[in-house]
């Protein structure tokens, strides 16, 4: 069996002196070309080996991103070691529970801003070996300083070759429901997701290196590793980093790269942000100045950190079109991308000019697509599809039949092949009048309205549906009545295209924002539903019964 050779020695060799990680203190950029970066890298996997575990370890990973993932990541595969890379949000509990699950035998920790509440899961006797002081987080004086560590050994030599089926990674789901679950992916599946690129480069990545990234999703998200770090691994480039959330829009920027991957939230920010100094009607009047249209249009792109991006991609979450269409409009049309852990996070994609509402896209290259009839749920077969699950045969079992991938999300194909989804298998909930809904499309149909910025379909055995929703900066500039009949103007439009059984009775507007860290978002910025349900479950009925389109909890 022919073996993969490591993408990142061949950018090591031939452009040693290019700048390849780049790091902010402030106004200050730390950079460290190629060269620096591998030599620090293989000081480090000499460090790993000398720790005396067995072949093929498990090696933990937390920290918000930063130049030293990305060099400890490298030294782990340098080692022939298993990197399993978790969230830096964790408590100390659900550290623990991956330590455990993960079958970790050391661990590198670094930027994390409440250390406090981490620590605490992490065994004593675990090696630990800890990055740099980042201000502005938590101080970690347990394990291995990073430097002293790295200094006291020579670098490895030579160029790590893996055999396909060898296990490159285990990402733990960040799950909106239950126990995670260790996804485990191979170097063949690794290498497999370059067809992509090399057979459909929608996202104009560069294959001569010529390629800026900007890295600020969690790391150990499986479309942050491949479409980004990865990205700059195999394809060449810088790939910089934000300082904190504060600096987080000064840094991209300074960085104005030309790839750049967010969820949806994250470009709903970014609107909102652009209309709430500038409002849609005003902006919608300059763009149909014709003397004015492309200096505004480069005005926003710019002070958004897009002045010279090439590709631009949206997943993780469906996106509202009127989004897609008013970045459209700015001048920054984006790749709509569907995927998950268990893939590599590609199924399909939907190229910036390919306008098919509501469509995630055509399947990507090697990759094949079906529905089950009897439950309308997507299966998709390729060859960036995960092992299977650590240790885990039976629900394993549960999502891989003959090579076929259950992925949890229901929808359609047409007859050109473009793929349509409606929502998910278990996030259906019946009504008390024994109905049940799926809340995917009924959300849609409020997700045009720029009052709102988080939204979760509710009523689990009520007579019917309630929206609960987080507003928007612009929501909130308005007064208390205003926004009011906006919402109910929005929720009156939205029932008139929807059957009775699914007519959402009353928008309540929720007196907290959902965050991470009130357990309310994923990781990924996705809604806990079960988190909703369980939080605002008993308070449904009665909100439901004072017979108000829009109530205030």
């Amino acid at each position: 069996m022919q073996k993969l050779t490591y993408s990142f020695c061949k950018w090591e060799e031939q452009t040693p002196d290019q700048v390849f990680l780049r790091q902010p203190f402030g106004d200050r950029w730390e950079e460290y070309t190629w060269a620096e970066t591998g030599q620090m890298a293989r000081k480090l996997a000499t460090g790993l080996l000398s720790l005396g575990l067995p072949p093929r370890s498990h090696i933990g990973l937390i920290s918000k991103n930063c130049r030293e993932w990305v060099i400890a990541d490298l030294a782990i595969t340098m080692a022939n070691f298993v990197s399993v890379p978790l969230y830096p949000t964790l408590k100390a509990d659900s550290v623990a529970e991956l330590i455990e699950l993960g079958d970790i035998q050391a661990m590198f920790v670094g930027k994390i801003e409440d250390w406090d509440s981490m620590k605490a899961g992490i065994p004593d006797d675990l090696p630990l070996i800890r990055f740099p002081h980042y201000e502005g987080n938590g101080r970690i004086e347990r394990g291995e300083e990073w430097h002293s560590f790295i200094d006291r050994h020579e670098p490895w030599q030579g160029v790590p070759e893996f055999d396909p089926q060898d296990t490159w990674t285990i990402i733990f789901t960040s799950g909106t429901t239950g126990t995670p679950k260790g996804v485990v992916l191979s170097y063949g599946n690794l290498d497999s997701t370059k067809v992509v690129v090399e057979q459909r480069n929608i996202v104009n990545l560069s294959t001569e290196g010529d390629n800026v990234f900007f890295s600020f999703l969690p790391m150990n998200h499986i479309a942050e590793r491949v479409l980004v770090e990865q990205g700059a691994l195999h394809y060449g480039g810088t790939m910089s980093f934000a300082e904190s959330l504060d600096s987080f829009v000064q840094n991209l920027q300074d960085v104005q790269p030309t790839f750049f991957f967010a969820v949806p939230r994250i470009w709903t920010k970014f609107q909102l942000g652009v209309l709430a100094k500038m409002p849609a009607e005003k902006l919608d009047r300059l763009l149909k100045i014709p003397l004015l249209n492309s200096l505004v249009k480069k005005r926003i792109r710019k002070g958004l950190g897009m002045g010279r991006v090439r590709g631009t991609i949206t997943g993780a979450a469906s996106i509202p079109e009127e989004l897609k269409n008013w970045y459209r409009k700015i001048g920054i049309p984006m790749v709509e991308g569907y995927g998950m852990t268990e893939n590599c996070a590609l199924t399909s994609s939907l190229p910036p000019k390919d306008i098919r509402p509501g469509s995630v896209g055509i399947a990507l290259p090697t990759v094949d697509m079906k529905i089950d009839p009897a439950n309308g749920e997507i299966m998709m077969k390729a060859p960036f599809v995960m092992q299977g699950y650590y240790k885990d045969p039976e629900k394993t079992a549960e999502v891989l039949e003959d090579g076929w991938l259950r992925t949890g999300d229901q929808g359609s194909i047409d007859e050109e092949g473009y793929l349509y989804i409606t929502g998910r298998v278990k996030d259906a909930f019946k009504t008390a009048k024994g109905k049940f809904l799926v809340p995917g499309p009924i959300e849609q149909l409020f997700e045009t309205s720029l009052d709102i910025e988080q939204l979760c379909l509710v009523g689990l055995g009520c007579p019917q549906p309630l929206l609960l929703i987080v507003p928007s900066e612009i929501g909130l500039a308005k007064s208390q009545e205003a926004l009011k009949d906006s919402l109910a103007e929005t929720l009156t439009q939205a029932n008139a295209q929807l059957p009775n059984y699914q007519k959402v009775s009353t928008v309540v507007v929720v007196r907290e924002g959902w965050d991470v860290g009130n357990d309310m978002l994923t990781p990924t910025l996705k809604v806990k539903r079960n988190q909703v349900h369980h939080r605002y479950g008993p308070f449904l009925m009665g909100w439901h019964e004072q017979g108000e389109k829009v109530i205030w909890e």
